[in-house]
């Protein structure tokens, strides 16, 4: 017979399946019945873990930022200054490659514009990404605000699938001839 998940390892199962349903559709446009399919529980079960629909996108738009969070640290680990900069750089331009979190992370911003509780989420997670890069590396606060745009940037770059199927001279443009190679 098989164990019995716990409480946290269904939430936890939800919490995945929302980020796959969340990332297609959005908050307006997924279902809770889509999701709860995908983590293989009832709809029923699944607003026992999480009370609302809103709760579980906040949620997912809160893991999103953590991932950013763990992926900077992690790659900033042990090196300082510009060395930290550019190693946090390539850690999300690779998570940028993981096309659940580009689309989740879009729509979290897009969400933010009409919604009060994931607007909150979204700055709250995009303030703790901007503190965290700034004791990384020693940047300070204008190089900060650099290093960030250039990562807003590259979230328009990956949609517009620079790098993937878009002209050379327009990737040439917005990233600089080295990035967009």
């Amino acid at each position: 017979m098989a164990a019995r998940s716990t409480a946290e390892e269904r939430r936890e199962d939800v919490l995945q399946a929302a980020l796959i349903e969340f990332a297609s559709g959005g908050l307006a446009g997924t279902s809770t019945d889509a999701i709860a399919r995908r983590a293989g529980i009832s709809q029923p079960y699944l607003f026992r873990l999480f009370p609302t629909k809103k709760e579980l996108f906040v949620a997912a738009v809160e893991r999103t930022f953590e991932r950013v969070l763990t992926a900077m640290r992690e790659a900033a680990e042990g090196f300082a200054g510009m060395d930290a900069k550019e190693r946090m750089a390539d850690a999300y331009v690779a998570l940028l490659r993981d096309e659940t979190f580009l689309k989740l992370q879009l729509h979290a911003y897009a969400a933010a514009c009409d919604n009060p509780d994931v607007r909150e989420a979204t700055r709250r997670g995009f303030g703790r990404l901007w503190d965290d890069a700034i004791v990384l590396t020693g940047m300070s606060l204008d190089e900060s605000r650099e290093f960030m745009a250039m990562g807003m940037l590259l979230n328009v770059a990956a949609a517009m699938g620079l790098g993937v199927d878009c002209p050379k001279d327009l990737a040439e443009r917005l990233l600089g001839a080295a990035t967009a190679a």
